[in-house]
């Protein structure tokens, strides 16, 4: 069906950086938007950024200027890069895909990536 993986979580210091990737596979129709989402402890999950298939992107206040997405839709791949990190942004960061085929379109989730990031 769809598999949604994500990869280059890790510890990192305050003001250090960081890559995260998604890699979707589809077995039918085609990948729509994807979006980084994260989630900290005892708090609600929420949008980081996203981008459509032809690169429109848009991010959350909280990390305009310091985060990047992009993806390559030759290879079904997400990117984020994260800079100037502050301790605030320690979540598990979860992609999501949507992928339209059979006359409508899903959204399908990845098990997410920690990101810690030390004072």
């Amino acid at each position: 069906q769809v598999q949604v993986v994500e990869s280059g979580g890790g510890l990192v210091q305050a003001g250090g950086s960081l890559r995260l990737s998604c890699a979707a596979a589809a077995s039918f129709g085609s990948i729509n938007d994807m979006g980084w989402y994260r989630q900290a402890p005892g708090k609600q999950r929420e949008v980081v950024a996203s981008i459509t298939r032809g690169g429109s992107t848009n991010y959350a206040d909280s990390v305009k200027g310091r985060f990047t997405i992009s993806r390559d839709n030759a290879k079904n791949t997400m990117y984020l890069q994260m800079n100037s990190l502050k301790p605030e942004d320690t979540a598990v960061y979860l992609c999501n895909t949507r992928v339209a085929g059979r006359g409508a379109e899903y959204s399908y989730w990845g098990q997410g990536t920690q990101v810690t990031v030390s004072s």
